[in-house]
């Protein structure tokens, strides 16, 4: 099973794209056997999170789950759309380690602030008890407001609209899902909200040096490498620094020369992540 995480921590966004697939996959044949067999089955109660106390604490699980089940096509395509069109540029401009870690805690953001809205609001009191949350949604916005927080200014290009930026689809998002939250599935944009928020601080965490994916970034590291070790280490005198940051230097300069030889291309994946990293 370890070796099974550490191939799928490998490529982080593919693999999240395909695990959302699968499973949207695997359920849905599983809806097609119900029928033939004529059975009554509610599968998706065991997967999707609840607003109800009662249930959520028989089924915990189901607060990391329902960030990868769709029921619906379109839900999906457009879901995964989505994270393909964010996870990239996430990736281009973040490090590629924290995309897994950054789609689980916007993730559970998300259903926490649906969680919690659903019990202090009046206007949900009925509802909640047979309320469920599934998709990617929340996840996938605190992906998209990470990277826009990170670089608000990149250009896009969409049919006829031309270098609208990025900041500005993050926004255009958030307000659409605020104002529906008067319509149908109030649940869902509620924890797109809370997804999106916590893009958005991420980034602003990360400016004060404060990793907020750090405790989910440590539980993936221990799940990918079999022989993780804890090792003390002292604090770095001045000279052990110095000699660190012109080695950093060194091989950045050596990854620019590269660069300017070969085209950016030409890059490994390793050399990819410690231009971006530095």
């Amino acid at each position: 099973m370890l070796n099974i995480f550490k191939r799928f921590n490998h490529n982080k966004l593919t693999n999240i794209i395909y695990v959302n697939l699968v499973v949207f996959i695997l359920i849905n044949i599983y809806y097609t056997l119900i029928f033939l067999m004529q059975i009554e089955t509610k599968i998706i109660s065991y997967l999707g999170v609840s607003a109800n106390f009662e249930l959520l604490i028989k089924r915990p699980w189901t607060i990391f789950t329902y960030m990868f089940v769709h029921e619906d096509l379109l839900h999906v395509l457009i879901n995964l759309c989505w994270l393909y069109f964010g996870g990239k540029i996430f990736i281009s401009y973040l490090s590629s380690k924290d995309l897994l870690a950054t789609y689980i805690m916007g993730g559970l953001s998300g259903a926490i602030i649906y969680i919690i809205s659903f019990n202090i609001f009046p206007v949900f009191e009925i509802v909640k008890i047979n309320s469920l949350a599934i998709g990617a949604s929340a996840s996938v916005l605190s992906i998209l407001f990470a990277a826009a927080t990170q670089v608000p200014n990149f250009p896009i290009n969409i049919f006829f609209l031309k270098n609208i930026q990025l900041k500005h689809i993050a926004f255009i998002a958030i307000i659409i899902d605020i104002l529906s939250i008067t319509q149908a599935n109030p649940g869902g944009h509620i924890a797109h909200i809370g997804g999106a928020l916590y893009g958005y601080c991420y980034i602003r965490f990360k400016k004060y040096k404060i990793n907020s994916n750090y405790l989910i970034q440590r539980i993936i590291d221990l799940l990918s490498n079999k022989n993780t070790t804890f090792i003390y280490s002292k604090p770095e005198n001045d000279y052990e620094y110095n000699a660190r940051k012109k080695n950093e230097q060194r091989k950045i300069d050596s990854i620019l020369d590269k660069i300017s030889k070969s085209g950016y291309d030409s890059l490994s994946k390793e050399e990819k992540d410690e231009l971006f990293n530095q």
